[in-house]
């Protein structure tokens, strides 16, 4: 198998009472495991095999005939980010170099935590909302995406993350999005996860 389940960093019960152990199990164990067999099976026999998923993501974006391996290493990617982007109690602010940059780049803390989650709330039907590094103009943005899209298919590095798709929120939160945003973005933001990422992308 080219591509394996990611291991949460985390038990699946360490994020409650924001996402529950069951969304956790039904999310991760069925959810995102779902697009890594069907990214095996579309790349099985295939040289992408033994390509990292950002380059798949890569190679593929804006392939009419490559829309499946688009969706499904997409997905992929953005669930391990997410994943990885939260951690038990987390939120509050960030430190150091990321800090400032969010206070020069988005006007600081209070107005970045009001953009992220007017984008996770604009962000129609299912897709995510994105603390960004743009590459081209060396500057954080909050950005959001539809279904499997991502910001490594333009080249940006993300820095943060959170998924908006209803499977993500609904058993816990039914159709109140905005109360799902305001918890992650207050209590499961992983601000050391975004550092590394920062540090990688600059």
């Amino acid at each position: 198998m080219a591509f394996s389940l990611m291991k949460l960093p985390y038990a699946d019960t360490a994020l409650d009472p924001v996402i529950s152990a069951r969304t956790i199990s039904f999310h991760h164990g069925m959810h995102h495991k779902t697009y890594v067999d069907n990214l095996n099976k579309l790349v099985e026999n295939d040289p992408m095999s033994s390509m990292s998923l950002v380059d798949i993501v890569k190679a593929v974006a804006g392939k009419a005939d490559k829309v499946g391996h688009f969706n499904n290493a997409g997905q992929v990617f953005n669930h391990d980010f997410y994943w990885n982007s939260l951690k038990p109690n987390g939120g509050g602010q960030p430190g150091g170099a990321l800090k400032s940059q969010i206070d020069s780049d988005l006007g600081g803390y209070d107005k970045f935590k009001a953009d992220l989650h007017a984008a996770a709330l604009g962000q129609f039907g299912s897709g995510w909302a994105w603390l960004v590094w743009k590459t081209k103009e060396k500057k954080l943005a909050i950005e959001k995406t539809a279904n499997a899209d991502t910001p490594i298919a333009r080249g940006d590095a993300p820095i943060l993350t959170i998924d908006v798709w209803e499977h993500a929120y609904y058993l816990d939160h039914q159709n109140r999005r905005a109360a799902y945003a305001t918890a992650v973005i207050e209590k499961l933001l992983n601000w050391d996860f975004a550092a590394e990422q920062f540090a990688k992308a600059k």
